[in-house]
């Protein structure tokens, strides 16, 4: 049993952020090899550190979100709580993005002054970033290799277990993808949504190739270039309109979200009006936000690498910014949903939804499996 009587004691703001760990964690090399040590060591020890604490905040929303979305069930109620939270990594991100502009205070040849003590250290050796990857979804096989050995070749045997356990269990997108394709409404009670959402696109695709051959503004060649932009039924609409084309692009890695999550996907993003579906359309939204960030911070990681180090490998070993401006490229989690936008249609054309359906809509409404 706790004890009753400590529980409302008193602490000192020192002790209970344990200010002396953290202020006394900074051990610049420089100063032990050096006379005059480098002065903007400080800065970059100081910088990464922050950045570690960072990732360990998003570890603990993440970890929470993926409980909530890992039953069969979810509580409706938990939806906001996790777009609240995901909100709150969103808004992290964009710090660690700003904190790149403070490591660019510093000049390259400042960066020189120390860089020698830093071999064979790497940003590539930070556990709690490539913890943050699994548990957001990326697999061992979407990654870039890095000296052609496997991404966990870097930790120690502990670590490497945890990534594997994490890969191979319940990852973000793995409990989004099943939450999805419990979705109840693609059939309901005589409302087929796929088969509505197939005659919409064709009316749509035709009213459009009728205005673009009808105009006169265009010449012959601008009309044939416009006519392939629009696309067809058996271009990238084909991704939601046949099962089997979806299937072919997972296999080729085109895709990663299941057929019938998609499929929820897509009717969550064309419905969001409805009242039950704003909050799981907000969710969406906030995953798509975070691999934005993710991409961005990628990216001016690897601009502000370029700036300090030119074409130089890194202390780790790699190519520096060639490999990680691959990685923005490369490593997006959840582009399947970036990827639904190509497959909306206008207000104007969503089919009718039934008036019972309707109102199922219009309140919050959990089914229990």
């Amino acid at each position: 049993m706790p004890d009753e009587t400590k529980k409302y004691t008193t602490i000192h703001y020192q002790g209970y952020l344990e200010l002396e760990k953290i202020l006394n964690a900074q051990h610049p090399r420089s100063a032990e090899m050096e006379e005059k040590p480098a002065h903007d060591e400080m800065l970059f020890i100081i910088v990464h550190q922050v950045y570690e604490l960072w990732f360990k905040q998003i570890i603990h929303e993440l970890e929470s979100v993926i409980e909530m979305f890992e039953k069969q069930w979810v509580d409706e109620r938990n939806i906001g709580t996790a777009v609240s939270r995901l909100d709150r990594i969103v808004e992290i991100q964009k710090l660690l993005i700003q904190q790149i502009r403070v490591m660019e205070s510093m000049t390259p040849l400042d960066f020189l002054d120390f860089r020698n003590y830093l071999f064979p250290a790497s940003g590539f050796q930070s556990f709690q970033f490539r913890k943050v990857e699994v548990l957001l979804g990326l697999k061992s096989g979407q990654r870039l290799t890095y000296n052609e050995a496997p991404y966990t070749a870097v930790f120690t045997d502990e670590q490497r277990s945890e990534l594997e356990k994490l890969e191979s269990g319940h990852t973000l997108f793995e409990v989004v993808e099943a939450w999805l394709e419990r979705t109840p409404f693609l059939e309901f009670r005589g409302f087929r949504f796929l088969e509505y959402y197939r005659s919409a696109v064709h009316k749509m695709l035709d009213r459009e190739r009728a205005a673009i051959e009808s105009t006169d503004y265009l010449s012959p060649e601008k009309k044939k270039m416009r006519l392939q932009m629009l696309g067809s039924t058996g271009t990238y609409f084909q991704s939601v309109l046949d099962p089997e084309a979806h299937r072919q692009m997972r296999r080729e890695g085109k895709l990663q979200l299941s057929y019938k999550a998609s499929i929820a996907a897509l009717l969550i993003n064309l419905y969001r009006d409805e009242p039950i579906l704003q909050m799981p359309f907000n969710l969406l939204m906030r995953l798509m936000d975070m691999d934005e960030m993710l991409t961005t911070w990628r990216y001016r990681h690897s601009q502000m690498v370029l700036r300090m180090l030119g074409r130089k490998v890194g202390t780790g070993g790699s190519s520096g910014y060639d490999y990680l401006h691959a990685t923005a490229v490369k490593h997006h989690i959840f582009k399947d949903l970036h990827n639904i936008s190509t497959l909306l249609i206008p207000r104007s054309e969503l089919p009718e939804l039934p008036g019972e359906l309707r109102e199922e809509l219009g309140f919050h409404y959990s089914k229990k499996e």
